[in-house]
């Protein structure tokens, strides 16, 4: 391209970006289109020549903008938020022109080193303890930007399994090796935890422990030294915890001023996921939950989620640098400079080598909003969050079964979780907002959460008129369904108990039908949902168990092999739906592996059909 061309293009696509924000209200926020829908508006194969830029920028909005979701949109409440701005957008262009490689200090020293003063930037806005500053005379730690909170959490895991290994290495007269101390590990989440503390736990091959919360959905501290004794007396090892602060269901909390020290007496690293609540971490009158932080080994917070930094950006401190060199160090002779010894190289605090230059584009939303904007912005999100709490709450058909924290309001339908899923799958199919599903306990919520920065009091209340009207034609059908089911109530005495359930469809119109046929398959996907979703086992380990089983299959493999796909095949495809058929018959398309599900003692084989025991259609109140 020539200098013009540049010039021409980039301020092209400025200005429709600065047009795509500006209008966003305007956009279905979920897409209306199926998968597999770009196939065939792309040609088969790349372009042999060049295609000039009209065509290129003409096919953003034929082929890509009727799949996206609107992340930024006022309407946009399922996921916790994933924020951008132009302060982020325009540092992360210079970050792009530069395109460095910062995997040493020596490979780009401003890389690394706006990353360091950065990150003391926001530890100390945050309120975080001076330990994990970088330039601190007491500190041995320091703060990375790292991809994702989930490769946090492994680095973390990561760190802390070699650092107990060392440990135990230390305090043995004999030569164990590596994996039989690591099979003896345990590290420990409430049952509200991320996902993500799950899979950090099957990467390393540790075992992992879910345990209960309390009232509130918070890890309590009696709950974790009870779990640590029975582990002990087990013969495990403990040896982490991950807690959260503002889980991802409602935001709850676990108690940290109660955790640490347990943490800290029986010598298990404290690592922190704040991924979003992090953020709100800027207002000191928010910081209630950072009570007990000093007894935290590492923290970790989303900067790309409520902070107006474009992912990924995410901000994890550690309390000792070293412990996670000797987790990470290679040192091969390519990679040698001559400041090695002086400088921090980021390449020895994480799992890949190459990294971006992150810390500009933070660099400049810290710089161009200042605290006391970053601060309003928090607040407002938080005040919009309350204005739309206070709706639902004014209305009688709703319930707010947890507290609000932050800027999460989670609520449902009074009447049962197969009207609130009804409520859900209208409110989604209308494209006018997205919001999805959680359960608390046995109870099936929908999480409304503020998170765009365009977001106002307008906003909020359009989208409350919207819920509530669906929510009241909704209950207004089933109230119809209930008084012909109780006009038909002679006759169901006299028919057989099979031909009595669910309403008499002969009798309904067309719409009263439609709608009982949605509620009942509400119903089966709540039902299916509980089944194929369980609650966390209390124990998930890849690796050796805790009682001494053999690495080979005990019985003959028919005893551990079931092909459910002949029983698949036979059900009604309204019983449970495609989709789920769908997966069912993936899952035992598979070949089967017999060996892994007998090298714990603690996980039980995994047979979906087995568990399940599938309710015949009227049974579901499906006719």
């Amino acid at each position: 391209l020539t200098e013009e061309e540049e010039d021409r293009e980039g301020k092209e696509l400025v200005d429709y970006i600065t047009q795509y924000l500006a209008s966003i209200r305007e956009r279905r926020v979920i897409p209306d289109v199926k998968p597999g829908y770009m196939k065939d508006l792309l040609p088969d194969t790349a372009p042999t020549e060049s295609d000039d830029w009209e065509s290129i920028f003409n096919d953003i909005e034929k082929v890509i903008m009727p799949g996206v979701v609107h992340w930024q949109s006022p309407h946009m409440h399922a996921y916790y938020p994933s924020l951008t701005s132009w302060p982020s957008m325009l540092g992360d262009m210079l970050a792009d022109a530069i395109n460095c490689v910062g995997f040493t200090w020596a490979s780009s020293p401003a890389c690394t080193e706006l990353e360091m003063n950065v990150m003391d930037w926001l530890c100390k806005a945050l309120g975080l303890p001076s330990f994990f500053l970088h330039y601190h005379p007491d500190s041995r730690g320091g703060g990375i930007l790292q991809s994702t909170v989930s490769e946090s959490t492994l680095v973390a895991l990561l760190a802390a399994r070699k650092d107990k290994i060392l440990q135990l290495r230390a305090e043995l007269d004999q030569d164990v090796d590596d994996s039989v101390l690591n099979s003896r590990l345990v590290c420990y989440a409430s049952d509200q935890a991320h996902s993500s503390v799950e899979k950090a736990g099957l990467i390393s091959l540790v075992k992992l422990r879910f345990l209960p919360t309390d009232e509130l959905l918070s890890l309590r501290g009696d709950t974790l030294k009870q779990a640590i004794q029975e582990d002990r007396r087990l013969g495990l090892v403990p040896f982490m915890l991950c807690a959260t602060l503002g889980t991802t269901g409602v935001c709850a909390f676990d108690k940290l001023s109660e955790l640490g020290p347990v943490c800290m007496e029986e010598g298990l690293w404290l690592h922190v996921d704040a991924a979003y609540a992090g953020s709100a971490y800027f207002c000191p009158e928010l910081r209630w939950s950072l009570e007990g932080i000093e007894f935290a080994h590492s923290f970790v917070f989303n900067p790309s989620k409520w902070m107006m930094v474009h992912f990924d950006c995410t901000a994890f401190w550690v309390r000792d640098k070293y412990k996670l060199q000797q987790t990470f160090s290679v040192d091969p002779v390519y990679l040698r400079h001559e400041n090695s010894l002086a400088a921090t190289d980021f390449m020895h605090w994480q799992i890949p080598l190459s990294r971006r230059f992150r810390s500009l584009k933070l660099w400049f939303v810290m710089r161009s909003f200042g605290l006391k904007k970053l601060q309003a912005h928090i607040r407002h999100g938080i005040e919009m969050a309350k204005l739309f709490e206070s709706q639902i709450r004014s209305d009688p058909n709703f319930e707010v079964p947890a507290e609000r924290h932050l800027g999460l309001v989670v609520f449902c339908l009074k009447g049962g979780n197969a009207l609130t899923q009804e409520l859900l799958r209208r409110l989604t199919r209308s494209g006018t907002m997205y919001l999805i599903p959680a359960d608390i306990h046995s109870k099936r919520i929908i999480r409304f959460t503020v998170t765009s920065q365009f977001t106002a009091a307008d906003d909020i209340l359009k989208d409350w008129s919207i819920i509530s009207k669906m929510a009241s034609t909704l209950l207004a059908e089933m109230h119809g369904l209930n008084n012909a089911d109780q006009s038909n109530s002679g006759e169901d005495e006299v028919m057989g108990a099979e031909e009595s359930q669910g309403p008499d469809s002969d009798q309904l119109s067309g719409e009263k039908e439609d709608a009982a046929i949605r509620l009942d398959k509400a119903q089966v996907e709540l039902w299916i949902d509980k089944a194929w979703n369980r609650s966390r086992r209390p124990m998930r380990s890849l690796s050796c168990n805790s009682e001494p089983l053999p690495y080979t299959c005990i019985g003959p493999l028919s005893d551990y092999v079931f092909d459910a796909r002949p029983c698949i095949a036979e059900m009604p495809s309204n019983l449970l739906g495609k989709q789920v058929l769908k997966k069912l018959t993936k899952f035992y398309s598979v070949p089967s592996f017999c060996n892994p599900w007998v090298q714990c003692g603690r996980r039980q084989l995994c047979c979906p059909m087995k568990s399940l025991t599938l309710p015949s259609a009227m049974e579901l109140n499906i006719s």
